[in-house]
C-alpha cells in the first residue's frame, strides 16, 4: 500500500468523535461525497510514493477551508487554481489558506511541497459554536475529551509520517497542548513551531513575505 493509499484509507475510517460539551457541533466533510472524492483524488495526485512526509500539524478544520474541502489548509478557491481540482463548492477565499499556498508557490509549487510535507491537525475535524469556528482548546471541558480521540488519529496517522521532527503550526495553545501530548506518547524525535497563518495575515500582514521566507527556511533544514 503506497502513501497515498494509507493516507485514503486513514481518511476514510475518520469518524466524529462523541462530545457532550454543550453547543459544540462537529465539522465533518467527509459526511459530503463531493469531498471524499476530493480527498481521494488530491492525496492520489500529490502522494502515490512509498516516501514518508513531515507532519504540518494545525489546531484543527475551518469551516471555509479544510472543514469544507478535506484537505489542510485548502480553500476551494486554492483546490482549484493552485491543485487543479475542480470542484462545486462556493470559491471563498480563505485567509489562511492565501497564506499557505503562497508560501507553496514560493517552496517551489505544490509537486515540490507535498513531496515533503502531510498538512495534518491535532484534531482531524473541526468544530463549530453557534455556527462560528471553534477550537479544540476553545473550551477546556471540550479538550479533555478529545484528548483519547486525538491519540488515537495521531497513532493511525504514524505509519506515513516521519518521526524525526513535525511542525506545529500556532505559538500559543496549539504549541503547549501538542509539546504535552509529544512528551508523553513521543511521537516525534523534535516539533518546530510556526507562527499560524491566519495570525500572519490578521496582524503582521506588511511582514508576509518574512514569514514566507521563515516557514520555507524552517522546513527545508530537514528535507534531503
Amino acid at each position: 500500500m503506497n502513501t497515498a493509499n494509507k493516507i485514503i484509507a486513514f481518511v476514510n475510517q475518520l469518524e466524529s468523535p462523541v462530545i457532550s460539551t454543550a453547543e459544540v457541533e462537529v465539522l465533518n466533510p467527509l459526511l459530503r461525497l463531493e469531498t471524499k472524492e476530493i480527498v481521494k483524488t488530491f492525496y492520489s495526485k500529490y502522494y502515490s510514493d512509498n516516501e514518508k512526509r513531515m507532519a504540518f500539524i494545525g489546531i484543527n478544520p475551518g469551516r471555509l477551508g479544510s472543514g469544507l474541502t478535506g484537505i489542510g489548509f485548502t480553500d476551494p478557491v486554492n483546490l482549484e487554481n493552485g491543485c487543479g481540482i475542480e470542484n462545486s463548492f462556493r470559491k471563498k477565499q480563505e485567509l489562511s489558506s492565501r497564506f499557505v499556498y503562497d508560501m507553496i508557490e514560493s517552496y517551489g509549487g505544490v509537486e515540490t511541497f507535498y513531496k515533503d510535507v502531510y498538512i495534518s491537525s491535532v484534531v482531524p475535524l473541526g468544530f463549530v459554536k453557534r455556527d462560528i469556528n471553534l477550537n479544540y482548546y476553545d473550551i477546556k471541558e471540550l479538550e479533555e475529551e478529545l484528548t483519547p480521540y486525538i491519540k488515537e488519529q495521531f497513532e493511525k496517522q504514524l505509519p506515513f509520517l516521519r518521526r524525526d521532527v513535525a511542525f506545529c503550526i500556532g505559538k500559543g495553545k496549539n504549541l503547549k497542548f501538542l509539546n504535552a501530548l509529544n512528551k508523553k506518547e513521543g511521537y516525534f524525535d523534535k516539533i518546530e513551531v510556526l507562527p499560524h497563518p491566519r495570525w500572519i495575515m490578521q496582524y503582521r500582514l506588511k511582514s508576509k513575505s518574512e514569514f514566507v521566507d521563515e516557514y520555507i527556511q524552517t522546513i527545508k533544514k530537514y528535507v534531503g
